[in-house]
């Protein structure tokens, strides 16, 4: 069967391509893939067409060279098999299981500086994207003993944070979603109370208090959730902000409470460490501690469906039209 490669064609269409199984280099393993993970945020902007075409795809992974414009090659959460290595590499890297930045492809080459051993399932490791992300929202948001913590948007990521910020000695972890479905998923994974869009989140966070959450994140991607995530945090409290919005524009009220809330608000993205945690962190630390922490997850809840590449439209289809019952979908390479 010869490789398969996945194309992003234009808004709404995605197409398979096929050419032969390439041969390593000296320096190159040759990578065949058991699954990989669709991103619900960004993959799903680029599926509508609401990502800006002028932006890079992400400067700092190789595989994802040059910008969002179509057609375009795009996924970041690859798991597979090495199945050849080249001359110069050690030959215990064959048959090794491996995560990979990288496209959504049946068989691909790179460097072994670009691939992460692992030693958990395929259901497992493809989560590790989404839970380095998780991972550094935490990080950005320091929570802290006591804390009353809110989390907008609860997809893969949402409930990956959540499950994460559960292990804190928080004094309340609340979550807000427009799904049922993800509220019960989210309350499974630690939350104590998992709210609709129109629900008082203030109150929920702090009961009769009326102080406000002391850290909320908005991981939702739907810009009208960041007014919510502002105004459901009390004075001085820190939002962390996770989502992306593509070219959806964002219309915030800075009026009346917030002047005088000296609220925080900060943007936290997963391909730098932020210079605060830099001097003792890098990537390879981080990915360690997300290699530990989904040891202890289900994956079951968090991937919903799964599709082999060749009906991978139909996966984009589902994603984009039923997010009501479908949080992740993997794409297999049998």
């Amino acid at each position: 069967m010869p490789a398969r490669s996945l194309y992003f064609s234009e808004p709404g269409s995605v197409s398979i391509t096929e050419r032969p199984i390439p041969t390593p280099d000296d320096d190159q393993l040759l990578v065949r893939a058991e699954r990989s993970a669709i991103s619900s945020g960004t993959e799903l902007l680029i599926y509508r067409g609401e990502a800006d075409e002028t932006v890079q795809a992400d400067e700092t992974i190789d595989a994802l060279d040059g910008t969002l414009s179509y057609p375009l090659q795009y996924g970041y959460a690859t798991v597979g098999r090495v199945a050849a290595t080249g001359a110069a590499v050690d030959d215990e890297w064959e048959g090794r299981r491996v995560f990979a930045f990288h496209p959504h492809e049946s068989h691909f080459l790179a460097a072994p500086a670009e691939v992460i051993p692992v030693d958990l399932t395929p259901e497992r490791a493809i989560l590790i994207a989404n839970a380095e992300a998780a991972v550094n929202f935490v990080m950005d948001g320091r929570p802290r003993i006591g804390e009353r913590v809110a989390v907008f948007g609860q997809g893969a990521v949402g409930l990956l944070t959540t499950a994460f910020l559960s292990s804190f000695p928080l004094d309340r972890l609340a979550t807000v979603d427009c799904y049922e479905h993800r509220r019960s998923v989210s309350e499974a994974l630690g939350a104590d109370a998992s709210v609709s869009t129109d629900a008082d989140v203030r109150a929920l966070v702090d009961g009769e208090r009326g102080d406000g959450a002391d850290l909320s994140f908005e991981l939702s991607g739907n810009p009208d959730a960041l007014n919510d995530a502002i105004g459901a945090t009390g004075y001085a409290g820190r939002v962390i902000v996770g989502s992306w919005y593509g070219t959806k524009p964002v219309h915030l009220d800075l009026g009346g409470e917030f002047h005088r809330s000296h609220v925080r608000v900060q943007s936290s993205q997963v391909s730098r460490i932020d210079p605060d945690h830099a001097g003792r962190w890098d990537k390879d630390r981080r990915l360690d501690l997300v290699q530990d922490l989904l040891a202890g997850i289900d994956p079951a809840p968090l991937v919903t469906d799964e599709f082999p590449i060749e009906r991978a439209g139909e996966a984009y289809e589902l994603l984009d039209s039923s997010p009501e019952t479908t949080l992740g979908v993997a794409l297999t390479y049998d």
